[in-house]
């Protein structure tokens, strides 16, 4: 062989090497299934399909969405769970009870998240027929069986045993139940700390309920800073501070969660509930919105009123020209922008926002098992 063709030899074993080494270092990650339960911060539309008030299917909603039509989802644009679908390299889950999701579809994942919903049955009573969290558990149940029918009961297993699921409830559990209204049935029966333990003894039901169905790693949020919303600006605040005393409801309540989590993964032996600390992500740009780009978090983009934050989002409403400015898209939700940074959070956030790890960590220790 010839100076030349050992040269080339040489080199394209070396190449064969470094494609081995680089594929060792990093795998190939499958697209995993993904599963959404909660409230309006991650319903995707399957309040569309209920007879109730809180909906979010008509424009300006979805402005930003690529169709530029209202989905059902409270935002301009995407919300976080089609950001985290993004970042694991999944589609879009649909929504429940869409009728598109069927056949290969159902492979994918599904979202249960019905806007008004919380911890408590009770919660969001005022939205008549929404899909409460253990109805959510029951159709993940229901997905199960439709499932096993198209790929067997082992794979079903393996494919829910496998996916990523999203949590987010407790918001609504403050806003539109213990302080919905003045003397509220919820603050008649509790002191704020006794509804605290009270929330949080019946989270551990739900969560234990989704794991005995198979659930094997979980994102839980905590609140965000409930107080520092447009809509509660708009009742309570004189200068734009944020109303004490829901802050002080999220400041109980997060805690105790995390606590809580650290104790189920300590009686499982995994880590099957991470942590995600919506108040810290959030309050970063409300605290200091200018050093994100924004140019307020005071006021929502959609709406009437001081802040923007009276009623609902309609085409009545004041719009803002510039959505990618705006903290808040309407009186309660986040811009889609907003959510962009907040699932940033969930990927490459320190301990401070996620606990005992990110989802990055997670995807990598996950590709090796």
């Amino acid at each position: 062989m010839d100076q030349n063709n050992q040269r080339v030899v040489f080199v394209s074993c070396m190449l064969i090497c470094l494609l081995v080494n680089f594929n060792t270092v990093v795998p190939q990650v499958e697209a995993r299934a993904f599963f959404v339960f909660g409230d309006s911060l991650v319903d995707n539309g399957n309040n569309n399909y209920l007879a109730t008030t809180a909906r979010a299917d008509s424009y300006p909603y979805g402005i930003d969405y690529p169709t530029h039509r209202a989905t059902g989802r409270f935002s301009n644009g995407l919300n976080m769970p089609d950001l985290i679908s993004e970042r694991i390299g999944s589609q879009p889950t649909l929504p429940y009870l869409s009728p598109e999701l069927n056949g290969e579809a159902l492979l994918v994942g599904a979202n249960f998240a019905s806007a008004g919903i919380g911890i408590l049955n009770d919660t969001g009573i005022q939205f008549f027929n929404i899909i409460r969290i253990t109805r959510q558990l029951q159709y993940f149940e229901q997905y199960q069986q439709r499932v096993s029918a198209l790929i067997g009961e082992e794979e079903t297993v393996r494919l829910v045993n496998e996916a990523l699921y999203l949590m987010t409830l407790g918001g609504n559990d403050f806003v539109n139940n213990y302080f919905l209204v003045p003397f509220s049935a919820r603050s008649r029966q509790f002191r704020l700390p006794d509804y605290v333990v009270y929330l949080i003894s019946e989270y551990r039901k739900i969560l234990a309920r989704l794991y005995e169905l198979g659930a094997r790693r979980v994102l839980v949020t905590g609140t965000g800073p409930l107080g520092c919303v447009p809509a509660e600006l708009a009742q309570h605040s004189r200068n734009g501070e944020c109303y004490a005393e829901l802050q002080e409801a999220a400041n109980l309540f997060n805690p105790q969660l995390v606590d809580l989590l650290g104790q189920l993964n300590s009686e499982i032996g995994s880590d099957v509930f991470i942590s995600a600390n919506a108040f810290a992500m959030n309050m970063d740009f409300i605290g200091n919105p200018e050093a994100y780009g924004f140019a307020t978090s005071k006021v929502a983009c959609c709406g009437q009123g001081p802040y923007n934050g009276i009623g609902l989002c309609t085409p009545a409403s004041n719009i803002c020209p510039n959505r990618d400015a705006y903290v808040f898209w309407d009186a309660f939700h986040p811009s889609d922008r907003a959510n962009r940074l907040i699932v940033e959070r969930f990927m490459i956030g320190s301990s401070e926002y996620m606990h005992p790890m990110n989802l990055s960590t997670i995807m990598l220790l996950d590709s090796r098992t």
